[in-house]
């Protein structure tokens, strides 16, 4: 069962298991998005419910237990997330990156957040016994989802833990979540893979120009598979050939051509551009669009920093409201013909 967690969490793996012998009621897994935390913590979930864990703390997967994991039915089990992330196939959506997917029957976009509901929900659970007398698990990602109403009800939990009970959760942004709420968690760092590690891993699953891919995404391996297999290359590099010759007339084509594409991800590529721009400026490096050089390099050249931070700033605004504007196109046509003035 080794093969059932992504190679760069082999080590992570080998030193959770010094937590076995002394469970903590909570551990709050962190690191990287787009990184595998989510499906980390469901196969840690397994193996703490296994009847017949291996050697190396992997789950047997063929116990009574296990099966019904597998068959997402445990009765002692419960993973609470957004329901946007509840359309998803088991192993998608590592902590809520990446497009969700919408059911053709939703009349409304499902929620992003926990609800306070979906935190009460577990009180029948875990007040009653155990089906097979060892533990009670609940997996929650990401707890950043979590709304203030969910997190004062999950702080409740977490300060009187029922017995026999065990929370995984799992978060990006740790400064995101109350300051209570990480009291009273084990904190578990996971690790960001190295580049030839999630390069490797990338080409074995078959992905074409796995490097770009990889660099476009920060260096997250699923992220970047994600967008490989929704990805559209030609349309990226619409946006990106803007961005490396920004000019009023290259904005407004590039807005009549891109607006019907999700904006979060178009806002995104700004952000990463801006920020190749700035440390090119700074420090001479470029993290993300390598083979932008010597766009990058020009643009550092001639745009004072002070302007560039500025346009980063008002990127990550437009990137909280991204998932809902009130005009696609109009969105779309202001935020790159602020950057081509920016850049002018």
């Amino acid at each position: 069962m080794s093969d059932a967690i992504y190679p760069w969490q082999q080590e992570a793996w080998q030193q959770l298991q010094l937590l076995r012998t002394r469970m903590p009621h909570a551990i709050l897994f962190h690191g990287a998005g787009g990184t595998g935390k989510a499906d980390f913590i469901e196969r840690f979930a397994q193996s703490l419910l296994c009847e017949a864990v291996q050697p190396d703390g992997h789950a047997c997967g063929a116990c009574a237990s296990c099966g019904w994991f597998l068959q997402h039915n445990h009765p002692d089990y419960r993973r609470v997330r957004p329901e946007a992330l509840e359309d998803e196939l088991p192993g998608e959506g590592d902590e809520g990156e990446g497009e969700t997917k919408k059911t053709a029957k939703a009349s409304k976009a499902p929620s992003k957040e926990i609800k306070i509901e979906q935190i009460r929900n577990l009180s029948d659970f875990m007040n009653i016994s155990t089906h097979r007398q060892g533990l009670r698990v609940v997996v929650l990602y990401p707890a950043e989802a979590l709304n203030l109403p969910a997190s004062n009800a999950l702080l409740k939990t977490l300060e009187e833990p029922p017995p026999g009970t065990v929370f995984l959760l799992s978060s990006n942004s740790l400064d995101r979540l109350l300051p209570t709420i990480l009291s009273r968690c084990r904190k578990f760092a996971l690790p960001m893979p190295s580049h030839a590690q999630a390069l490797a891993w990338l080409k074995a699953q078959g992905v074409a120009d796995a490097d770009s891919w990889l660099r476009e995404q920060g260096g997250a391996p699923l992220t970047a598979l994600a967008q490989s297999e929704v990805g559209n290359r030609d349309e990226l590099e619409v946006l990106l050939q803007m961005l490396a010759r920004p000019s009023v007339e290259a904005a407004l084509r590039a807005a009549e051509k891109l607006h019907k594409l999700p904006l979060s991800g178009q806002v995104s590529c700004l952000q990463r551009w801006l920020y190749d721009v700035i440390s090119y400026k700074l420090a001479g490096n470029i993290r993300y669009y390598p083979r932008y050089q010597k766009e990058l390099a020009q643009l550092a050249g001639k745009v004072h920093v002070s302007r560039l931070l500025a346009a980063l700033k008002r990127a990550n605004e437009r990137r909280a409201i991204a998932d809902h504007p009130l005009s696609p196109k109009l969105f779309l046509e202001d935020m790159l013909l602020d950057y081509a003035a920016c850049c002018a």
